[in-house]
């Protein structure tokens, strides 16, 4: 085995480079175990969250919205940015299961913390399953969502949804957790922090 432990590494500081909408480029410096200092370009992100509304009948809701970067629509659960600072992440995603889909849940389960994107992007997602559903009214806001569609699809859809690389990663992430757990008739779970919330209203 070559190379040095993990951990040894040390951030020394950065330089903006760019504020942009919720996110900041940034060039930072490190100190590798040898002493020998790097930069790196780096994104910083708020945070986001996702959710998998998990219907009574075994469906799951997902979105079809427009997205820039890669000019093209993609099939995906309802996420969002971290954007009110202090607020929970099941507080936050509940907020965007709501405004995206109109609808809300009467359970929230932590399925799991990921990072998106980490050899440039410092954003970190925290992934929920969604049950109990009810309709209520949506609140989009932006371009995309207000042309943004909702549709359900079967979990047992996963791999099909995959080969016609309609769905982003976290998604795939999410259906694929989902699929465990409701198979396996399982409760996910309280986990301390962000797991296990029942939102309020």
């Amino acid at each position: 085995m070559t190379g040095s432990a993990l951990g040894r590494f040390r951030f020394r500081g950065e330089t903006t480079r760019a504020d942009g909408w919720r996110i900041r480029m940034v060039s930072a410096t490190f100190e590798a175990p040898d002493g020998e200092q790097f930069t790196r370009d780096i994104v910083r992100h708020p945070g986001a969250v996702a959710v998998v509304p998990v219907t009574e009948r075994g469906t799951v809701v997902l979105v079809r919205q427009y997205r820039a970067p890669v000019d093209r629509e993609l099939l995906e659960v309802p996420a969002g940015t971290r954007d009110v600072p202090g607020e929970p992440a099941a507080l936050t995603a509940a907020r965007e299961l709501q405004e995206e889909t109109g609808l809300r849940a009467g359970r929230l389960d932590h399925l799991c913390t990921f990072y998106n994107s980490p050899g440039f992007c410092d954003e970190e997602t925290v992934l929920f399953l969604a049950t109990d559903l009810r309709a209520v009214p949506d609140g989009r806001e932006g371009i995309e969502e207000r042309h943004m569609t909702v549709e359900e699809v079967a979990l047992g859809d996963v791999e099909r949804l995959a080969a016609e690389g309609t769905v982003d990663g976290q998604t795939m992430l999410g259906l694929l957790l989902a699929r465990d757990h409701v198979g396996r008739r399982l409760p996910v779970g309280d986990l301390p922090g962000d797991g296990g919330h029942r939102p309020e209203g």
